[in-house]
């Protein structure tokens, strides 16, 4: 096969790799502080404080994950040289999660601002913020980035305004209770909220890279390090901060799995906002904690959205690495003109509204949660950990193993306690094994068949005066398929600057026999037809004419001016006429996108 080289343009700064992660970290805010008082009461913040640490060790990990692995850390990317097994599993695990990560954000924001049937705006918001993915990661996160501010500015408010209760919120505060297996399944409970870095890592491939490093030996340290240490930093202060300070509030009392608060029921969900009201409300009085409450349910409800975001950004990159490493169709590593592969697009966003629209429940969408996620990245730092050929210090590999047995022991829980999760991650699983054996029987068949080649090797025919006359410039190469306004153009250019040209026609076929491959020009009546009428046009300065059949007329294109050496590429603009064959799906971003940077593309309308 002519081998693809296609990648993302690697577009996305540290803020905007940050806002992504702070999309997922940040959130963790809005609803962890109120589900650990539902699970220990007043005594919640060290479980709180216990999932801040375990928020840096991951973060910590991640840092080098990122770092070892500048073209994609995820569990996919770096579990693969170890075993394609496992990272086919690590990646639907993955899949699995974001796809209720999606779902369960978008219905979360929406109940956050109480709007009635939060399910149908949900699911327009997944279509919208889907659509948005069109435009690009860079574009996506400039929104995220947009995003993160106002919500930053709202957690340090608040954060401020709770110093003053800190005296009260330690009164409060109350030792663990419970045996040893009870606090433990309490604090796997609020274990929530990881998955951002799991995006963080898979998001290397379309970082800025840093200065002095290439496409050839990348490195995107001065992006992700930054990006996760900032995100980490403000998560884990503010998140045990407000988690302390929410024992200030007195008469809280655990019912049915909800909090009740004086005058308030069930804001376990809406603590912060509780907390808001209470603390601002306490300063400036009522009517003005009452609107300090509003602020935070929209800023939080929009950084819910930005969560949406992304997981579909994430669901995207991982489609997009299994089809360029032919794990899945090659449809998924297919871009437009933004660099975002449309088709991958396409499944991060319908599967969710579909997950959205069908369950309605935050409950039942909460029981399909954590397991993948949890999964893959113990996955990912057991592999990472013990790599033995990666350049790992000594306390970094000490660490990332003991972070491993840490999250290996929270699936563990999660896969015995939540049995929903547990069936939906298993299914998600089953079903992409069976699409990926599917593809995987279909390749080695085509591969196997004697009489099957990708491709037949480039004829060339030479007319040994045309060369000893066709000067001594740089060469063009001219992709036609008939005779016409491109053809005219390209023999006046050559002309007009003494430089070699040469005429190609791609003969493209899905299918091929043996004979294909020992097909000459000649015997192309097609192509016969237009390469005579163009020896004719050219009259004492004949140009070399080039064939080849291929199963992909963008590849063909791309490889062969690589392989003339020409400094130029003419090709026509797509019409609806004879090119339309060539031109279909969209030649000539195609062949931009292969074609190698030193080759100036010139498209001629």
């Amino acid at each position: 096969m002519i081998p693809t080289n296609v990648k993302r343009p690697r577009n996305v700064d540290w803020k905007r790799a940050a806002a992504i992660l702070y999309g997922d970290w940040g959130t963790s805010k809005a609803y962890v502080i109120g589900l650990a008082f539902a699970v220990a009461g007043y005594a919640s913040f060290w479980l709180i404080a216990l999932m801040c640490v375990l928020t840096a060790l991951v973060g910590v990990n991640y840092m080098i994950i990122c770092r070892l692995y500048p073209d994609g850390g995820g569990v996919y990317a770096s579990v693969r040289h170890r075993s394609e097994v496992i990272s086919i599993v690590g990646a639907f695990l993955l899949i699995a999660d974001y796809l209720v990560t999606a779902a369960i954000s978008a219905l979360s924001a929406f109940q956050y601002l109480g709007v009635p049937h939060p399910e149908k705006f949900a699911a327009l918001s997944v279509l919208i913020i889907g659509l948005l993915n069109l435009l690009g990661p860079k574009q996506t996160g400039g929104l995220a980035f947009l995003i993160s501010i106002p919500t930053a500015i709202v957690v340090v408010v608040l954060g401020l305004f709770s110093l003053p209760h800190m005296g009260e919120a330690i009164g409060h505060l109350q030792p663990l209770h419970g045996t040893v297996g009870q606090n433990w399944a309490g604090f796997v409970g609020i274990v929530l909220a990881l998955s951002g870095v799991e995006a963080i890592a898979n998001a290397t491939g379309v970082m800025k890279l840093d200065p002095g490093s290439s496409d050839e030996r990348p490195s995107v340290v001065r992006t992700s390090t930054p990006a996760i240490l900032m995100v980490m930093i403000e998560v884990c202060i503010f998140t045990a901060l407000l988690g302390l300070a929410m024992h200030a509030l007195s008469g809280l009392q655990v019912v049915n799995g909800d909090v009740n608060a004086p005058g308030a029921e069930g804001v376990r969900d809406y603590m912060l906002r509780y907390m808001g009201q209470i603390f601002v409300g306490g300063t400036f009085g009522t009517p003005l904690g009452h609107i300090f409450a509003v602020i935070v349910s929209v800023v939080f409800a929009l950084l819910l959205l930005s969560a949406v975001n992304t997981a579909i950004v994430d669901l995207i990159a991982i489609q997009f690495l299994m089809s360029r490493d032919r794990e899945l169709p090659k449809i998924f590593q297919r871009l437009n003109k933004w660099g975002v592969p449309s088709a991958g697009m396409l499944l991060a966003t319908i599967v969710p509204m579909l997950l959205v629209i069908l369950v309605k429940d935050m409950a039942g969408l909460a029981d399909l949660y954590a397991v993948g996620v949890v999964g893959a990245i113990a996955t990912n730092l057991g592999a990472t950990s013990t790599d033995r050929k990666l350049s790992i210090k000594s306390w970094e590999r000490t660490l990332m193993f003991a972070t491993f047995i840490v999250m290996a022991a929270i699936e563990l829980s999660l896969l015995i306690d939540k049995p929903n999760a547990r069936y939906f991650a298993v299914t998600i699983l089953a079903v992409g094994l069976i699409l990926r054996g599917l593809v995987q029987e279909r390749r080695m068949k085509k591969e196997a068949a004697p009489l099957l080649p990708a491709s037949m090797p480039v004829q060339l025919t030479r007319n040994e005066p045309a060369v000893a006359d066709a000067g001594t410039g740089e060469a063009i190469l001219c992709a036609i398929r008939g005779t016409g306004r491109t053809l005219d153009f390209a023999l006046r250019e050559a002309r007009e600057t003494g430089r070699r040209l040469y005429l190609l026609f791609v003969r493209e076929q899905r299918f091929m026999t043996e004979q294909d491959t020992k097909r000459k020009w000649q015997e192309d009546p097609e192509a016969s037809q237009i390469f005579d009428a163009a020896k004719k046009q050219a009259g004492d300065r004949p140009p070399l004419f080039c064939y080849a059949v291929s199963e992909s007329a963008a590849e063909a294109i791309a490889d062969i001016a690589a392989t003339l050496g020409a400094s130029r590429l003419i090709l026509g603009a797509p019409r609806r006429n004879a090119l339309v064959n060539i031109l279909r799906g969209n030649l000539v971003r195609e062949v931009s996108d292969l074609l190698p940077e030193e080759i100036d593309l010139l498209v001629y309308a």
